[in-house]
């Protein structure tokens, strides 16, 4: 919003010297002019590529709301519809990543197998993890956490309607203590790896794992990389 709002100033400059020269503007050239100008913008602060396709296409997503008349009740609908999905991105810089059936079973493959193995999702999105390792190997303790309020509602319902042993935490995993399992899943985000290290460096017990996917840690090399699926996107493994 800030960069939008940056943008605009020179935007209503553009405007007034087009209709200065008699150039046609409507509501759609400044929805175009404002959507360039803050993609620019997002370029130029080196922001994520998806970052300025969403502020080239917010200004026209807010011209088509305008014209297609909706009711206002539907805007608080949404918003409280993505607070719950999204709840702290913002503070947390890990949105929503989900994983498939490939990667839960190159991580069930990765649990040991002469013990009931304790394993924890953290940011468990949906659960599809949780619930798979839960199904598949039943002597295991699977616990996913997860910090917005809906998608740790829909794993909650889906393994108490499925009679599932998987437990599911709404919470921080900051406030987890990693002493307590014996492999640590993670699917987050670049920006949360560095404190993600120093946690399981301070609590992890000697013979337990962390699984990250996709996302390395720069402090430590990782003891053994597996590719889980055909897009070559691989699974970072360190033993303690």
């Amino acid at each position: 919003m800030l960069i939008q709002c940056g943008a605009l100033p020179l935007t209503l400059a553009i405007i007034y010297v087009m209709a200065s020269f008699r150039f046609p503007v409507d509501y759609l050239t400044v929805a175009v002019v404002q959507g360039l100008l803050a993609a620019a913008l997002t370029w130029k602060l080196a922001l994520a590529a998806w970052w300025r396709a969403i502020q080239l296409l917010f200004p026209l997503a807010v011209l088509s709301a305008l014209a297609l008349n909706l009711p206002s009740w539907l805007f608080g609908a949404v918003f409280l519809l993505l607070l719950g999905w999204y709840w702290s991105t913002f503070r947390t810089q890990v949105p929503y990543y989900p994983s498939g059936p490939p990667v839960w079973d190159a991580v069930r493959q990765l649990l040991p197998t002469d013990r009931a193995p304790r394993v924890i999702d953290i940011g468990s999105g949906l659960g599809g993890l949780t619930l798979y390792l839960a199904r598949v190997r039943p002597d295991a303790e699977a616990t996913g956490i997860e910090l917005a309020p809906l998608p740790w509602l829909v794993s909650w319902l889906r393994a108490r309607l499925g009679g599932s042993r998987a437990r599911f935490l709404r919470g921080d995993y900051e406030s987890l203590d990693f002493s307590q399992f014996d492999m640590v899943f993670a699917y987050l985000s670049p920006a949360a790896m560095s404190g993600l290290w120093r946690k399981a460096a301070a609590e992890m017990c000697p013979g337990s794992m962390l699984v990250s996917y996709e996302f390395v840690i720069e402090e430590r090399t990782p003891d053994s990389i597996i590719r889980a699926t055909q897009s070559e996107i691989p699974l970072y493994i360190w033993y303690f």
